[in-house]
């Protein structure tokens, strides 16, 4: 049977894994606040387990701990659960996929398979088995630049599109491409269209996407709804003046791999997601001093203890205190 009707549209924040300070088990109290803080800046769902939660470091235990625990704080707030399923072990996805329906989470995130490089054949039959193995919504997630391979838009059109599976309702589109994402949507016309990367999330929109899953939320939840409601609602000039707000930020966000430099972010406005865990490793004194930079551009108050012994916490002043 089809699954039931679910809109996938809007801000979905891709959560941080908080740790502890030796980076040796999942902060939950810190995960409890971060969640907590997400549903009161009014988005859409939360991605759990995604690149920025530091997925491929989480042990197996760990990974069903997080989502479960996640699931339990996102239904009462009035969040939708998005669980990252991904594998470039079909098998293994499979697996995930099952445990993503009996956990309850809301849809599944599944990354294209990554270091083996399938075809676009192997692609397909992966996806295809993936969303065979569970009544439960999926987003794709096509970012090459991670994983080695890309979904071609006709790919995304055999599994999504008007004769493709039930259960593949969106696309996570981290291509950095206007013409892949227009294509996508031309093709894909039922299917909800994400940007993967906050920096193309109002030229994604233009084209036919319907939200973001993002990094920059993490730190600025209320900001990114805001872009995304406004041009969805028709506020073109407004949705505007917010990218270009945010786009500092946004690119600051990469100055190193994500997530080191959004958890630096979070710490400096007081909202710290802990260590980092190898093989990441802390941002660097450059990376905190230009994410600094940019947040004060931004209008961003930091916490105290991001401005003690030198700093102002005035946006644009070179007061050097």
């Amino acid at each position: 049977m089809p699954t039931a009707p679910l809109s996938l549209r809007g801000v979905f924040t891709a959560i941080t894994t908080p740790f502890t300070p030796d980076a040796s088990a999942i902060d939950f109290p810190r995960l409890a606040a971060q969640v907590q803080m997400q549903a009161q800046a009014g988005i859409t769902g939360i991605v759990i387990s995604g690149t920025t939660g530091e997925s491929p470091t989480l042990e197996h235990e760990e990974y069903h701990a997080l989502a479960e625990h996640c699931i339990r704080l996102a239904r009462p707030a009035g969040l939708l659960s998005i669980l990252g399923t991904g594998s470039n072990s079909t098998a293994h996805a499979v697996s995930m996929q099952k445990f993503a329906k009996e956990a309850g989470a809301d849809a599944t995130l599944s990354v294209n398979p990554y270091y083996n490089k399938p075809t676009q054949e192997g692609l397909y039959r992966h996806f295809m088995t993936v969303a065979d193995a569970a009544d439960i919504p999926i987003m794709l997630y096509n970012i090459p630049g991670r994983t080695g391979v890309a979904l071609t838009p006709a790919t995304i059109e055999r599994l999504a599109g008007p004769s493709g599976h039930p259960n593949i309702r969106a696309v996570k589109e981290a291509t950095g491409s206007t013409d892949s994402a227009s294509e996508i949507a031309m093709r894909c016309p039922n299917v909800a269209l994400l940007s993967g990367d906050d920096t193309m999330t109002l030229p994604f929109m233009a084209v036919g996407a319907v939200g973001v899953v993002s990094v920059v939320s993490n730190v600025l939840p209320r900001k990114v709804v805001s872009l995304c409601e406004t041009f969805l609602g028709g506020k073109i000039s407004d949705a505007q003046r917010l990218h270009r707000e945010l786009f500092d930020v946004c690119r600051a966000m990469f100055l190193e791999t994500n997530p080191i430099p959004v958890k630096a972010a979070m710490k400096l406005i007081g909202l710290d997601s802990g260590s980092m865990r190898l093989p990441m490793t802390p941002a660097t004194t450059d990376t905190i001093e230009k994410v600094k930079a940019a947040l004060l551009t931004a209008g961003v108050p930091l916490a105290a203890a991001a401005t003690a012994g030198g700093g102002c916490n005035k946006p644009g002043c070179g007061c050097g205190r």
